[in-house]
């Protein structure tokens, strides 16, 4: 048999596998704020397995009383507090009743010297497309444009832990049956095993050689399975806390690679434990929306790697494209099917990174078309012996 006509019925097996995953739609957060006060120096510290506690009850109950008073004065419901020792401060949520705009209310009660800053609880969206159904799009193009075989004879970013940040994923799924080192569920919500969240922890890090589905760009990665999203019918969505604590988790646990395959707007507490992450020397990986400003955040904080699944430039910024499109990808129950987006491309990237953690490179950089980003070339970036072709968005 053909590799092309191997292709196409590995097509026509994913179309009749994927089916629509339900999963129970947690309430949203858009009324919601994030008022940080201030720690005390002494509860600065937390380790791996910090889980929101820390502190003597004292200071505990003491900005509790705060946070208690600031809502009464402000017409805001107290909802829940997060410790985040490593900014120093202690993140409660509140509600805003009335007809005020989340930004009004925040800006009000930043006014009050207790409170360090607040903004407000902000959305953000992954960045998929509709899954293709075609039967004609089987390949997966980093097999080829990627040269993945001539990569995996020398690096499968073995043991490299990658943080993915996303929607839950299918630890049981035939393809990550070993993959995910750890699964947490930041999100609102009871745990679940989804569609967005299983598809890109199957693009960085699939079993290779088990004779079912796809090879990830790292085989030999592990996934801390970080869910800070959730599915809301065919969207995935996630919120600015959720986030925040799953990226406090990812740089407390030291993972080498960040991938967050989602766009939204800028935001204060998430730009600046992302800055924590980056001085520590973490990659972080994002996906590119050329609809929001500057592709969206968190692709456009400096340091972060922005990806996209198009060819073309990212503006005044550097944008690197990868293959996103037409992509096998395992979903929940052990299925596959075929995914567009740049959340794909992004999840692509991060697997590099992990093949380069492994090879611990001393610079790690991507070459590329342009100065600017463009199609990734994976002969220069990882010099490889025969590499014909360069690594391009199909």
């Amino acid at each position: 048999m053909t590799m092309r006509r191997l292709g196409l019925l590995l097509a026509g097996l994913l179309a009749l596998l994927a089916m629509p995953v339900r999963a129970e739609t947690p309430e949203p957060a858009e009324r919601q704020i994030m008022v940080m006060l201030r720690l005390a120096p002494p509860h600065l510290r937390a380790g791996p397995d910090y889980g929101g506690g820390y502190g003597d009850d004292a200071a505990q109950g003491g900005r509790t009383r705060i946070a208690a008073r600031l809502a009464r004065a402000h017409g805001l419901t107290l909802e829940q507090n997060w410790p985040m020792p490593m900014l120093g401060v202690d993140c409660f949520i509140m509600t805003v009743r009335d007809a005020r705009s989340t930004q009004d209310a925040a800006d009000a009660v930043a006014k009050d010297p207790a409170v360090a800053w607040s903004e407000p609880v902000a959305l953000y969206e992954a960045q998929a497309a509709a899954s293709h159904d075609d039967a004609l799009f089987a390949a997966q193009p980093a097999a080829r444009a990627w040269q993945l075989e001539a990569l995996h004879g020398r690096l499968t970013g073995r043991g490299v832990p990658v943080a993915v940040i996303d929607s839950g994923v299918d630890a049981a799924h035939p393809d990550l049956a070993g993959q995910v080192a750890l699964s947490r569920n930041f999100a609102p919500g009871a745990a679940a095993a989804e569609a967005h969240g299983t598809a890109v922890a199957g693009v960085i890090a699939a079993r290779a050689g088990n004779k079912v589905g796809i090879a990830g760009v790292a085989p030999g990665a592990r996934i801390l399975a970080l869910r800070a999203c959730w599915q809301r019918g065919e969207r995935t969505v996630c919120d600015s806390l959720s986030l925040a604590k799953a990226i406090q988790f990812a740089i407390e646990r030291k993972a080498p690679v960040i991938n967050m395959s989602l766009a939204g707007p800028p935001g204060r507490l998430l730009a600046t434990l992302l800055r924590m992450g980056l001085d520590k020397g973490l990659t972080v990986v994002a996906a590119y929306d050329p609809v929001l400003a500057d592709g969206g955040f968190p692709a456009s904080l400096p340091g972060v790697i922005a990806v996209t699944d198009k060819d073309g430039s990212g503006g005044a910024r550097s944008v690197y494209s990868a293959p996103g499109r037409d992509i096998p990808a395992p979903q929940p129950g052990g299925r596959w099917s075929l995914v567009d987006g740049s959340s794909f491309s992004a999840a692509h990237v991060s697997g590099l990174f992990a093949l380069m953690r492994e090879g611990r490179a001393t610079r790690l950089r991507l070459a590329s078309s342009r100065p600017d980003g463009g199609v990734i070339d994976i002969c220069a970036t990882f010099g490889v012996e025969g590499c014909g072709a360069t690594g391009s968005a199909r």
